[in-house]
């Protein structure tokens, strides 16, 4: 009998044999709608049934406040984003950085920073009560480095960390809080039923780390190990995203933090390669992505879109691999490369 999506999640999470290799989906709005029309699909799940995809349901209590005190059109953290138009698309960007230009402690304490308090937990407790139960559930999020380059500023922010720790542990403090709250009662809420929590923070750059590991260590690792701890108290399994180069840091993420799946596995960056990854990590780790979206998702032909996923299908272990695009598949991207990936997952992951 087929196993379900959730299932499947479930098996590799626990190093078992799927039915067949789970599919994950990640695309930008553009390409989704873009294949909603090419493939005829009324709607994201008749996508994913047309594709076999296995992408997780993603749950979260809303905010009932939007905006924030010092700024109505910025969002909650005080951070103001502008559109930009691209071809095929638009995205946001930061337009100002409301912690810029504070230089002590007192200003960090005296800004006005979201509440927990903040959010619809009921209209949660209706979406845990709609879930099929046939796909992974994944609720809860950390990622608070990108919010504190959010509100602070890149350079900045890269600058506190060697010249400004009061100020940093200040800023990093607030972040934690706040989502150590939101989370814990939605999982206090859905104890039993969230399979997935997203924790994240983008340490590699195309090269190496963005940051020394004497300041991940110091000012990321401590405070995502306390997050993850919380997660594996409900029996929540700690999905990871890190872009880049950031074999150096894995160690770290797996002993420390305590991940259990890692994305999205750039494998053309140094240190990176998928062959070393899986014999390094594979009984620690599993493995999320490794579909290159920066040449072959984009640029490449169908043969090599094939190519790529029957090399990732024989390179990774079957119990510990779930096959998806390396972050959202850009418009760029052709249909018949996006249905190429996930048709030959489909005829060639059998297991």
């Amino acid at each position: 009998m087929a196993m379900t999506s959730r299932e499947r999640w479930l098996a590799v999470l626990d190093g078992r044999k799927p039915d067949r290799v789970p599919m994950d989906y990640w695309a930008t709005p553009e390409v989704t709608q873009r294949l909603l029309r090419d493939l005829g699909c009324a709607d994201i799940d008749a996508l994913y049934a047309r594709l076999h995809i296995d992408a997780p349901e993603a749950i979260g209590a809303p905010r009932i406040i939007q905006g924030h005190p010092n700024d109505p059109q910025a969002n909650m953290w005080g951070v103001r984003m502008r559109q930009v138009q691209y071809e095929g698309g638009t995205y946001d960007e930061v337009a100002a950085h409301p912690l810029a230009a504070m230089t002590t402690v007192d200003q960090i304490h005296a800004y006005p920073w979201p509440s927990a308090d903040d959010h619809d937990y009921e209209a949660f407790r209706a979406q845990v009560k709609r879930l099929s139960g046939r796909r992974p559930v994944r609720c809860g999020g950390y990622e608070p480095f990108l919010i504190y380059c959010q509100m602070r500023g890149m350079e900045q922010a890269m600058m506190d960390l060697i010249l400004e720790a009061d100020i940093a542990d200040a800023i990093l403090g607030h972040l934690f809080d706040y989502h150590d709250a939101v989370n814990g009662r939605m999982w206090e809420i859905a104890d039993g039923v969230v399979d997935l929590m997203y924790l994240a923070e983008d340490l590699g750059s195309q090269t190496g780390l963005l940051m020394g590991l004497e300041q991940i260590r110091r000012f990321i690792l401590p405070n995502q190990k306390r997050m993850a701890d919380r997660a594996r108290r409900h029996g929540i399994h700690v999905f990871y995203h890190t872009d880049g180069a950031a074999r150096d840091v894995l160690p770290d993420l797996i002993d420390v933090s305590g991940i259990e799946i890692l994305n999205p596995i750039q494998w053309r960056c140094p240190g990176m390669e998928r062959e070393g990854l899986v014999a390094d990590f594979a009984d620690r780790v599993a493995f999320h992505g490794a579909m290159d979206n920066q040449y072959t998702l984009p640029f490449g032909t169908v043969d090599e879109v094939r190519a790529e996923v029957l090399d990732n299908l024989r390179i990774f272990p079957a119990r510990r691999y779930i096959l998806a695009p390396c972050h959202n598949i850009q418009p760029v991207s052709p249909t018949a490369n996006i249905v190429a990936m996930y048709e030959t997952g489909w005829e060639h992951g059998k297991l």
